[in-house]
Order: C-alpha cells, then structure tokens, then sequence
C-alpha cells in the first residue's frame, strides 16, 4: 500500500518545493522533469501564506476550501495574520502558556523546528490533505519530534510522528534490525494519516484524537466513560489523565497558532531548510550503501539523509530489491553500472568460536537477535557448533560496534527510571507467586514519604511477599505512594 502511494512520480511532485518556495528547475534530461502543470499545482498547493510555517496553509485558502474550519476567538487584539485553522483551536489559559514558552524560552526551539519544516513540511502537509484530513495537523508531528527523522524517545517510540514499534506495525510499517520506516517521512505521514483518521473516527473530535494519538485510544476511551462526556477540556479538569496528556493538545494548538503567525509572534526571516528533491533507483537486498555511494559519486552519510529508514550499512537482506532515494542526477552513474554485484555487502565482522555454541549464544553475546545472525550466515540458529567455526557478525568490518552511531541502538543503557522499574515488576511478580494471601486483613499500615516495600516488611516484620500478594490489586498498577493502605494482618 504504502510503495503503490510513495511511487517516484508523486515523489518528484511532492518535493519539487524549495525553501524559498520556487519549484526546483534542473536541465538534465534524466534529472527531475517537473511539467508546467505539475509546477502550476504545486505552486497552487503549497505558495499560499507568506507568514507561515512551510507546510501550512492561510485563511483565503482555508475559508475557500470544502473542509470545515475552526476560527481563533479571543485573540483578535494580537492582530495576527490568519485566524482559520482546520482542526479546533482555543484561545485559552493552557494554549497561551505555550504561546509564553515558545515566544520566550523556547524561541530558539520553536525556530530549529520551523526551519526543519522546509525539509518535509510540504510533504507532510499534501499528504495529509489527499488523505482526506486536515493540513494542520503537521503541527501534531511538530509537537512529537520536530520534523526530526531520527527523534526517538526514553519509550521507544521513533521517527517525525513517533510510532512505538507495535502501533508502526499495526498500520504497515516495517520495524525490524535492517528497516525502521518510522523513520521514512512519507512512509510514516501515510501510516499516522491511518492512525489519525481511526481515532477521529472513535471519537469524533479532533482534540480527543490527538490526546488518543498521545495517551493510546484505550485511554481516553476510559476518560470518556468515567466523565461521561466527549469534550476534551471537561475531560481535562479531572485527575484521570496524565499531565503529559492534558498539555498536548493545547501544545499543539500553540504550535499551530504560532506557526500560520511567524512575524506576529517575533519569527522574522526564518532561514527554512531546503526540500530534498530525488530520484529511485532499485538495488539487490544486502547491498552495502558505502559501495552504492561511491558508484554513483555521493558518500555514506548523503545515503543515510535520502533513506533514514535503513538503519545500518546494508538494504535488508531478506529482501529481494529494494527501492533507495539518491540525490537528484546520480541515477544514471547506477543504470550505467553493469555488474550490480560489486556493491553487494560482504565486508561483515567475523567472530571466530572459542568453544560449542550455537547462533543463539552468539546473538546474546553481540545484542543481535539469532534470525539476523541465521539470515546473513545461511544458518540454523539452534545448530550446534564447533569451535573455530567463523561466524558473521551483522557489523561493517572497519566499524566498532559499541561507538558507532549506527548500532547505539543495540547498546545503549536504559534509563535509570526504567532500570527501577523493571526491578520494581520483578519483585512484584515473585511476590504474588510466593506470597500468601491474608483472608479478611485487620490490621493496616499506612504508607509514609520515603516508605518502600522493602522497609514496610522490615518495620512489620511481615514477609514482602505477602504484603505484595496481599495488596497486589494496588502494587501491580503503580509503586506505594504517601497514604496509601495497605493490609498487613
């Protein structure tokens, strides 16, 4: 679905934009040809407002169109240059608040992420309009990441829109050791338009559907029928949701206001990055994109910038082909190449057995899952093998793996935070199978500041894993907090 929609034609009309908004010009016959009616559309598309972040689109657009449109009130003092938006916008106490920030201390942020817009706003923003859903929503992307391919979170979730791996698979994109196409900008716009249009159709608002794109649908699904209500700001004002949750939405509101609003809010001259114009060329699953750069003249790091979503050095090798971006003029240096194979990736690592082991053991040793080590060996991951016997590891043979940029993911150590809790859920877990429960509790303690399980069991002289089991409707969701209850005897 996603390849049919992303095809080279729609891509040269999609990026043919620049940052000073003029359609890119290139006379090379097998360069980007951009018609005058595909140069018309694109100006029509996109040209719109000079006080915008790139990617956004005016009032005389928006009150032309066929969507429904939200008008800015109370805000009529601050003379800006355009009160329309397409998704509900406030004037408010927790939208001006983020106005002050990104006005004021975030200014230099706010000014970073506005000029990462040049690069993908345009994209972003088509899009989502051919999708059916409205153009302002880039500035929901803009609250997640900043326009920043490679933006990954302490939760694991990556990439512009910030897909956690299971919600990216859930709506196609691929996430795997070789391939993260969260971090494919277009691939992800497409899959988070998906995302987006399920959760507005649960809903039916706007603001509910991105508190739910923040908090997961089953959240605020919960939120709805404790309150009884679909109206996010009712919904707000109680304890249910996390403050992280009640600050997104008016987040992005502010991101928004502010963004059809540069000069009104001090954000003159804003130096927009260059859109990324490029062609397509199809390469051999396992081709090393060092060779692939000095075949067609480029070098590795311009290869990484045009396809962020390869996270090592090689296409996947469970793949047949696979499609890569190359800068604009470069293609024909690949369709001259004859003989593809000799960018074929075959300069891996090679591990040498010091005694019987299987790709298993190896995988647990490097932090490379056994199927990666089975795919580029031709291997079984449970055979058994001799010592001596080499083993290919998934790692260039002149990169160190536990520096390099390209496998920090394998290695890096998880926050303190997440460290405590994981230790915190294997108490819990031994606790309930080891504990024994009390049947009808008399006696209670009340959990004081500074009180964990541990010195709760101490102080009581009760086992901590009856305390666990016997309270564990409370342990299980969360760690003790000052007042809590808990049954002793």
């Amino acid at each position: 679905m996603f390849h049919k929609t992303l095809r080279f034609s729609l891509m040269l009309t999609l990026f043919a934009s620049c940052a000073t908004r003029e359609v890119a010009q290139v006379e090379t016959t097998e360069v980007v040809k951009v018609s005058r009616i595909q140069k018309d559309l694109i100006e029509k598309d996109l040209n719109f407002c000079d006080t915008c972040v790139i990617g956004s689109v005016g009032d005389e657009v928006l009150k032309s169109s066929d969507k429904k449109t939200y008008y800015l009130h109370g805000a009529e003092h601050l003379n800006l240059d355009n009160f329309y938006f397409d998704i509900p916008v406030v004037y408010n106490k927790a939208v001006k608040k983020w106005i002050r920030y990104f006005t004021g201390r975030g200014k230099a942020t706010y000014r970073k992420y506005a000029e990462r817009a040049g690069r993908y706003g345009p994209v972003l923003s088509k899009i989502l309009n051919d999708q059916g859903l409205p153009r302002d929503l880039i500035f929901l992307s803009m609250a997640e990441s900043g326009f920043a391919n490679h933006a990954r979170s302490w939760a694991k979730a990556v990439g512009p829109w910030q897909f956690m791996p299971f919600t990216g698979r859930r709506y196609g994109l691929e996430v795997g050791f070789f391939l993260d196409e969260r971090r494919d900008p277009l691939k992800a716009t497409v899959a988070a338009s998906t995302y987006l249009r399920d959760l507005y159709d649960r809903f039916g608002s706007w603001e509910l559907a991105m508190a739910g794109y923040n908090a997961g649908e089953g959240k605020i699904g919960r939120a709805i029928r404790r309150y009884r209500t679909k109206n996010f700001w009712k919904i707000r004002k109680g304890r249910y949701l996390k403050p992280e949750t009640k600050n997104y939405v008016p987040k992005i509101m502010a991101l928004a206001i502010i963004g059809k609003n540069l000069k009104a809010f001090g954000f003159e001259n804003v130096e927009f990055k260059k859109a990324l114009d490029f062609q397509e060329i199809e390469v051999p699953g396992n081709t090393d994109l060092y060779k692939v750069a000095q075949v067609i003249g480029s070098d590795f790091k311009e290869m990484k910038k045009y396809n962020p979503e390869v996270l090592r050095w090689q296409t996947p090798p469970s793949k047949k082909t696979y499609v890569l971006r190359v800068p604009v003029g470069k293609k024909q240096a690949w369709s001259d190449l004859e003989d593809k194979s000799v960018v074929a990736a075959t300069d891996y690592k090679v591990y040498q057995l010091r005694g019987y082991a299987s790709l298993h053991h190896v995988g647990r040793k490097f932090k490379v899952p056994s199927k990666v080590l089975a795919q580029i060996n031709d291997m079984d991951p449970k055979k058994r093998l001799f010592p001596k016997t080499a083993v290919y590891l998934p790692f260039r043979d002149d990169h160190k793996p536990r520096k390099d940029r390209l496998y920090s993911d394998l290695y890096e150590k998880p926050r303190k935070s997440v460290l405590r809790r994981r230790a915190y859920n294997r108490w819990i877990k031994r606790g309930r199978s080891r504990g024994a429960k009390i049947e009808n509790p008399k006696q209670f303690y009340i959990v004081k500041k500074g009180d964990t399980l541990w010195d709760i069991a101490r102080k009581t002289g009760v086992n901590i894993n009856t305390i666990i089991r016997s309270n564990y409707s409370l342990v299980k969701r969360r760690m003790i907090l000052p007042g809590d209850k808990l049954a002793i005897k």
